[in-house]
């Protein structure tokens, strides 16, 4: 079915997706349900999109707000889940603005030495590991989606190998710093590099100068927790560096998910962006 699921997966249980924005967690349960698997949604309030939501019967979905661990544990029990996994990005601001922590979040958040998104979303997942619910890889399922070694849309812009060389190196030690997965280089210049804002804001900034043969470079980190952080490059992001003016992107291949993939690489052809896939 997955070669993320675990060795022992048990496909008669219950599978929970705790599932955020956009056609990620649509596309898993979509893949899921074709793969026989018993799937219960836990709606992130003010996240999930409407239509997936509506896809599962009222006794297989609960909903929950961010920062609710307590009663996001309580909801993977009562919906008798044996698994669960994340999916979908959650608003950043509702890490710190927004967020409606209950008592188990708390005395959570009281424990950490460092409040970020990695840290967060990592204790939430031992909490849930801790409550006897397996949570899985999320590329579980994603396999198809997954970028692929060696050039998968030729661009119109060549990129020599110093410059990609270059922008891979940055790229590795922005991963690394723990500052975000994605940089955009020109020629040996760092134009941008991806932090808090995100993958699409960071392009916008990037496209400001006007620079020439700009290569766009997105990764893992050296220690990824994949139980809820997958680098994923999808549709938008692909017309956000249109609209930059950057037509070229080097995306780790095995590693980050090009979601509804067939349809990026047709629109990317059409764009003139080139797409390669790097080794780790």
């Amino acid at each position: 079915m997955s070669h993320f699921l675990p060795d022992d997966f048990d496909s008669s249980k219950t599978l929970a997706l705790i599932a955020g924005q956009g056609i990620y967690p649509q596309l898993l349960a979509a893949r899921a349900r074709k793969a026989g698997i018993s799937l219960s949604l836990i709606e992130l309030r003010g996240e999930t999109s409407t239509e997936l939501i509506n896809s599962f019967p009222e006794n297989q979905r609960s909903a929950v707000k961010v920062g609710q661990v307590g009663k996001l544990l309580k909801e993977l029990k009562k919906l008798d889940a044996k698994y669960a996994v994340m999916a979908g990005q959650v608003t950043p601001g509702k890490l710190f603005k927004r967020l409606h922590p209950d008592l188990k979040a708390i005395r959570m958040l009281a424990g950490l030495d460092r409040r970020n998104a990695e840290t967060i979303f990592g204790a939430i997942g031992d909490e849930i590991e801790k409550a006897g619910v397996h949570l899985l890889d999320a590329r579980v399922f994603m396999e198809e989606d997954l970028a692929e070694e060696g050039v998968m849309v030729q661009g119109k812009d060549k990129i020599e190998p110093e410059h990609l060389k270059h922008g891979v190196e940055i790229a590795r030690e922005n991963a690394r710093l723990d500052v975000g997965q994605g940089v955009v280089v020109s020629r040996g210049t760092v134009l941008a590099v991806e932090a808090f804002e995100g993958t699409n804001q960071m392009l916008e900034r990037a496209g400001k100068f006007g620079a020439k043969n700009c290569l766009f470079v997105k990764l893992s980190k050296p220690k990824q927790d994949t139980r809820f952080d997958v680098p994923v490059f999808g549709l938008q992001t692909l017309q956000a560096m249109k609209d930059a003016g950057i037509v070229n992107v080097a995306l780790e291949s095995g590693s980050v998910l090009l979601l509804e993939k067939d349809k990026i690489l047709i629109e990317a052809k059409k764009l003139g962006i080139g797409l390669a896939g790097i080794l780790k």
